[in-house]
């Protein structure tokens, strides 16, 4: 029987336990940390998380300049270069259908989050500035998550 993941946490599920729990750690030592700061030092942390690269951004980036630079050395040197950008986008494809890819563990170990975990602190963040108070109805919470 096939294990369900939940949407866009593939990532985590291709993440060793204790990677994830140190990744965890960091999120609720943030948390911590910034629940004892001003309204003023929450916000720029969500502003910070909201501009920070995801591990798909940065697969992303990571392939597409790999693969640039294999191409232009493939024109430029030596045409066996092109295996590089063979082997990057194999790694991209590859992510894309099963959410691991080879650099995935390295990126993880540099301690880059999923988009999910970014919104966990962030939305933990709103939360210990009671940015849901008052929210009773689907209206009300849409508007709350969108601030």
């Amino acid at each position: 029987m096939e294990t369900t993941v939940k949407p866009g946490e593939r990532v985590r599920s291709s993440t060793s336990r204790s990677q994830n729990e140190k990744i965890d750690q960091e999120i609720i030592a943030n948390i911590a940390h910034y629940g004892e700061q001003s309204p003023a030092a929450i916000e720029s942390r969500i502003k910070e998380l909201d501009k920070k690269w995801d591990i798909e951004r940065t697969l992303e980036v990571n392939a597409g300049l790999l693969g640039l630079a294999g191409a232009v050395l493939a024109l430029t040197v030596d045409k066996r270069w092109a295996i590089l950008p063979a082997v990057v986008t194999s790694f991209l494809v590859q992510h894309a259908i099963q959410g691991w890819c080879p650099p995935l563990p390295l990126f993880r170990l540099m301690g880059i989050k999923s988009r999910p975990e970014l919104d966990r602190e962030k939305y933990a963040l709103k939360t210990l500035r009671n940015d849901f108070k008052g929210v009773h109805n689907a209206a009300q919470a849409w508007r709350a998550v969108n601030k």
